[in-house]
């Protein structure tokens, strides 16, 4: 991975092996964890206002990046456990903002229940807290099996690409989906699918864990996400004592990321500097009425699968 200037990268051992740790910017510190299928690259366009606040550790994840594969079957505890591990690793004893992308946020939410001294915020971006439905998880295993037997030829990083930025991205934002497919064909094949076994088809439903958290949340989905709507993120941030769901522009889950980096950085700077205020403004926002929002088209449906 290219590491860009002014950001250092450091291996960290943790109990699911060696992690690649970026480091970038100063302050108080934040963890940024990506989504499944790519690594911190994805965060290109948000890393460096965000590290004018902030002192970012970007974690790739384990499979990831050039990351080594896992020896075994992993859960999104042990995932938040290796990120306790990233921590004391740089001596972080005390609480850091948690921003999560898809996987990133799948991994927040069971880091800020069980580690709420090391929480202070958490904002999950097009992460689904409920499990794959039983067809969603047949989709995913076929996927997976192609994925294994190939590796990311073509057609499948073009079916990613689609999934996670949106029909069209190819076209409409080049870099965009050219970070995407670099990603996902820079990690290791048999890291890969373990990663997409461990935390994708076998991944818990995390509602029940959302009451628990006391640290202040934002639930973000994008706003023609097929497969986490605004609907759905209203529901998930209901459910918590401290939070709320935002919407932000894109139909896939890492398109807020590209599409909607300049809003984004907004929100997480504003929240960071004061999440009652950010909660309160988002809470009400979410209670005003919107025109209804279109139905996902055909391509949306087929790309539904894979981006879950």
């Amino acid at each position: 991975m290219n590491v860009p200037a002014g950001t250092s990268a450091i291996v960290v051992p943790t109990r699911l092996g060696p992690l690649r740790v970026q480091i970038a910017g100063a302050g108080p510190p934040a963890v940024l964890w990506h989504s499944l299928f790519v690594d911190s690259t994805t965060w290109a366009r948000v890393r460096e206002p965000l590290a004018s606040v902030r002192r970012l550790l970007l974690v790739d994840g384990p499979g990831h990046g050039h990351n080594p594969p896992v020896a075994r079957r992993f859960t999104l505890d042990d995932c938040a456990g290796a990120a306790t591990d990233v921590l004391d690793h740089f001596r972080i004893g005390g609480p850091a903002d948690w921003v999560g992308n898809a996987w990133g946020g799948h991994v927040g939410v069971p880091f800020a229940a069980a580690y709420p001294g090391r929480c202070r915020s958490l904002a999950t971006i097009g992460s689904p807290v409920h499990a794959l439905t039983p067809p969603e998880r047949r989709k995913i295993a076929l996927l997976s099996r192609v994925y294994r037997l190939t590796g990311p030829l073509p057609p499948l990083v073009n079916l990613l690409t689609g999934a996670l930025l949106g029909p069209g991205a190819r076209a409409a934002d080049p870099e965009a989906a050219a970070v995407v497919g670099s990603a996902f064909r820079r990690a290791r094949r048999r890291g890969m699918a373990g990663a997409i076994r461990s935390v994708s088809l076998h991944r818990p439903d995390l509602t029940p864990l959302l009451t628990t958290i006391s640290a202040p949340v934002l639930i973000c989905a994008a706003a023609d996400d097929p497969s986490w709507t605004p609907a759905d993120a209203a529901s998930a941030a209901s459910r918590l004592p401290n939070g709320a769901p935002v919407i932000l522009p894109g139909s896939g889950h890492i398109a807020p990321l590209f599409e909607a980096a300049p809003a984004l950085v907004d929100m997480l700077t504003a929240f960071w500097a004061d999440p009652a205020a950010v909660i309160t403004r988002h809470r009400a926002d979410a209670t005003t009425p919107a025109p209804a929002r279109r139905q996902p088209d055909s391509q949306h449906r087929a790309s539904r699968s894979i981006s879950r």
